[in-house]
């Protein structure tokens, strides 16, 4: 693994604006545009490096699966603040039933420098973004700037396959709804579900684009429908289901949950089930069921316990994006319990690469590894500030 700088290609910005990535630039607090699409460098990868991650990542998959079968069966819900009984059931219900529930995608964040074993700092699974400059405009850039090459990235046909795959899967009949908030400010989301959309057209399947709030409740059928009045029998959401769950019409999503083809019900992509594993709690759990794995970090929820004092630690709310409410604290500080339910993780710094801290966005497709997107940031926390730069496989 290297970095490497190069001239950016000419026009570049149109470029990627025309590939989808509508957001190449990012808003500084003094006012200032700087890019978040950065191709003024680039990370190399061997091809026996980029296996061993593909390895990694789809054996953290499985251990993730397994740490959500232990907390249905331990019935942890609570650990995770999951403590209404009706959505902890719905939840577990799912969990059996995630079989007959349609589910895409994921992408894990990993601590990697290329000299160690990577090491996971957590898993997006119900809401991940930065998917379609990992898609679409790396891969361009790649053609463009190395033809030969090739890069981790296969998530375009993964997720056109996993669509045509799923399909048996969805209600019949209807179409499938992909919705984002109109509160996406930035165009991230509208094209994240845009991108997702096409995949699944390309699959075969029949779609309609709308906005959570212009989904509405029949309250003669109790039923949701869209703008034209159509009864949503399902739905992609980029929303998070936190969210979901406790927005006004929250009780209505849990009367009609779809938890394996009830008639009348919405059948929502992902599963409630993928409440288990974006959670920042999982982290402990794995810990627990894993101590010592090579590519964990300890983590508790009950305190920093024996990380204060070694090693420092990152203190991390249960649910949270794009690093809100994480605080560092260094080797020595004293021991913090936070009054808001955390995960306490010990303190993995980035790597620095000429003073950029980098992050891997290991993606998964289904249950398998299917590509990789790399930000940056100038501080140890990963935040709506941090670039994205495309890589190679050299």
């Amino acid at each position: 693994m290297e970095r490497h700088t190069i001239e950016p290609r000419p026009d570049w910005q149109r470029t990627v604006e025309e590939q989808g990535l509508v957001y190449p630039l990012t808003r500084y607090p003094d006012g200032s545009l700087l890019p978040y699409w950065d191709e003024s460098a680039y990370y190399s990868f061997s091809l026996p490096e980029v296996e061993a991650l593909e390895e990694v990542v789809e054996e953290l998959h499985a251990m993730c699966l397994a740490a959500a079968a232990h907390i249905v069966e331990q019935d942890r819900f609570a650990d995770l603040g999951l403590t209404d009984p009706r959505l902890a059931s719905l939840v577990a219900e799912s969990w059996r039933r995630r079989a007959e529930l349609p589910s895409l995608y994921g992408r894990f964040d990993l601590r990697y420098d290329g000299t160690g074993p990577a090491k996971m700092l957590e898993y997006n699974a119900d809401t991940p973004t930065s998917l379609v400059e990992a898609a679409s405009p790396q891969w361009f850039w790649m053609e463009d700037r190395f033809p030969g090459a090739d890069q981790w990235n296969s998530l375009h046909e993964r997720l056109v396959d996993a669509w045509r795959r799923q399909a048996k899967l969805l209600p019949p009949g209807s179409p499938v709804h992909f919705v984002h908030s109109d509160g996406d400010e930035l165009g991230e989301d509208l094209m994240t579900v845009a991108y997702l959309r096409e995949t699944a057209q390309q699959a075969g399947l029949d779609t309609e684009a709308l906005s959570v709030e212009r989904i509405g409740w029949d309250r003669l059928s109790g039923r949701f429908v869209d703008d034209r009045l159509r009864f949503i029998r399902s739905c992609f959401k980029l929303y998070p289901w936190e969210w979901l769950t406790t927005d006004r019409f929250g009780p209505h999503v849990l009367d009609t949950l779809d938890n394996g083809g009830g008639t009348g019900t919405t059948c929502w992509i992902e599963p409630a089930w993928k409440m288990l594993l974006s959670n920042k709690a999982l982290l402990a759990v794995l810990w627990e069921l894993y101590p010592g794995h090579p590519n964990l970090l300890p983590a508790y929820l009950n305190g920093p316990r024996e990380l204060a004092a070694h090693g420092g630690y990152v203190a991390k709310p249960l649910l949270g994006r794009e690093g809100a409410g994480v605080t560092i604290h260094e080797p020595g500080a004293p021991a913090v319990v936070r009054e808001e339910p955390c995960c306490y993780q010990e303190l993995a710094p980035l790597p620095d690469f000429d003073g950029n801290r980098v992050v891997l966005g290991a993606w998964v497709v289904e249950d398998e590894a299917a590509g990789l997107g790399i930000r940056e940031s100038a501080g140890l926390v990963t935040d709506e500030y941090a670039r994205f730069l495309p890589h190679v496989i050299l």
